[in-house]
């Protein structure tokens, strides 16, 4: 695979970012590819490890040593043929993936792993350059209608796989653009919106049909698509947050971080202020920011208080401090738990482990100070309550499941103990007849790549489901 001795020869490297003074005066994406020449030494690095552990922490299946050899080997439109039979989007993962893969590379074990992610990113995006990429179109149609409810990534997935197969999918979508969250969910810095929009119109001309400010179970019956559809998928996402259960959460200032970061996407599209905050603009500028929860979803807060111009930033977790390095001999091939340092916290952020928020302290109705405690062992530790200055409180702590209103209910499939939607992942049939779920409704809040695979999968099950037999990959 690559070269031989590639790994002994040329150290690892990885894109950059442009400097943080600048990338914080735009909403575009800041990070700064490989030349070609280095991306091919990084594609040689891939060694003939004999057993690709990369392979188990891809959820796509992506066949890594073989498209790291072709770069390798300056065989770019045969290294795009091969990541895209496993990966749908991988101009999505290759940027807002976290990389399991690289976590399980071999030469991970000393902390020099393949950089995979960049690879991968930088061969679809030539692949749209050089004008390679194109809609596939099935060679007939089947006559079968498929209705889709969700446009993220695995209803797009989905819908993709399906309309390859012949069938007719048509994706609906609540709100006015598709993407799901990666459209109001991830900030532009990280993944541009037009990446999407470029991915619709090739599926459009691979016949998937988009539906758009169309909310299923509200808008329309699920037995009215159940009528005029043969099967319906739904792929809705995890949507519901998990709140702060605390005195004091009624204040004016404390929001969920996706009322926050849906804002400011729209405002980046150009929506008027109207549209993109009708219930009140939620802005950081000026302001003292905590964000509670420590994952991507308040790095992502941070990042976009950092911009619109915070006063102060403040992250808080309620987990202890990791270590900056794992324990290889127990963790390795598997995902470790080790401090991470996303680009939004090095641009500026407080970060406060093992934190847990007692109360919200108001003024005039507003907030203005956090009451919070220090954590040891999951137990508060006494007399060691403390305030945090606060104008803004955002929470980034997760999400509990699917939303229940609307197309979970007027469904009445039954639920798992999580509250997600009950499917396996053989069928990713649900307990009413020709209703499929795929995606965090079904898994719970997960990562993309995770949802891209539910969603090729759940098109391989739904396509047996109506012609008796696919040739769709799992």
């Amino acid at each position: 695979m690559g070269k031989p001795t590639g790994f002994l020869e040329i150290e690892r490297r990885d894109r950059v970012y442009e400097p943080v003074e600048a990338r914080l005066k735009t909403w575009n994406e800041f990070v700064r590819p490989l030349p070609e020449a280095e991306l091919k030494a990084q594609a040689a690095r891939c060694m003939d490890c004999g057993i690709p552990f990369c392979h188990q922490g891809c959820p796509v299946n992506n066949q890594i040593p073989d498209w790291n050899n072709l770069v390798y080997r300056e065989q770019w439109r045969t290294a795009l043929d091969n990541l895209q039979s496993t990966n749908n989007f991988p101009e999505f993962t290759g940027r807002i993936c976290p990389a399991p893969c690289e976590a399980s590379c071999t030469l991970n074990i000393q902390d020099t792993p393949v950089t995979i992610k960049t690879i991968e990113c930088q061969i679809i995006d030539r692949g749209w350059r050089e004008g390679w990429i194109a809609p596939q179109m099935a060679p007939r149609g089947t006559g079968k209608r498929v209705a889709i409810v969700g446009s993220g990534p695995a209803g797009l997935a989905c819908a993709q796989q399906l309309a390859r197969a012949g069938h007719a999918p048509t994706v609906f979508e609540k709100s006015d653009r598709i993407g799901g969250l990666l459209r109001y969910g991830i900030p532009d810095f990280k993944m541009e919106k037009d990446l999407i929009d470029r991915r619709a119109k090739q599926m459009e001309g691979e016949g998937v049909i988009f539906r758009t400010n169309f909310e299923v179970g509200v808008a329309v019956s699920v037995q009215r698509l159940l009528d005029d559809y043969d099967v319906l998928v739904m792929a809705g996402g995890a949507e519901a947050p998990r709140d702060l259960p605390v005195s004091g959460r009624e204040l004016d200032g404390i929001h969920f971080a996706m009322d926050f970061l849906t804002q400011q996407n729209k405002r980046n599209a150009g929506d008027p202020e109207h549209l993109a905050a009708p219930n009140g603009t939620l802005s950081a500028k000026g302001k003292h920011v905590v964000v509670i929860g420590g994952g991507d979803t308040g790095s992502d807060c941070i990042g976009t208080s950092n911009r619109q111009g915070a006063a102060s930033v403040t992250q808080l977790e309620i987990m202890p401090r990791p270590p900056l390095r794992e324990n290889k001999l127990m963790v390795w091939p598997d995902w470790p738990l080790r401090l991470r340092t996303s680009s939004s916290q090095e641009e500026g952020a407080e970060r406060d482990f093992a934190v847990a928020t007692n109360q919200a302290i108001g003024k005039d109705g507003k907030i203005v100070a956090l009451e919070c405690v220090r954590l040891e062992g999951g137990q508060p530790v006494a007399g060691s309550e403390f305030e945090l200055k606060a104008d803004l409180v955002l929470l980034a702590m997760g999400f509990v499941g699917p939303r229940k209103a609307g197309l979970v209910e007027d469904s009445g499939v039954e639920l798992d103990p999580r509250g997600a939607v009950a499917a396996d992942t053989a069928k990713y049939a649900t307990s009413q007849p020709g209703i499929f779920s795929c995606g965090d409704m079904r898994r719970g809040q997960s990562l993309v790549v995770w949802a891209i695979r539910e969603g090729r999968q759940c098109a391989r099950a739904v396509d047996e489901f109506l012609m008796g037999t696919s040739k769709l990959p799992r």
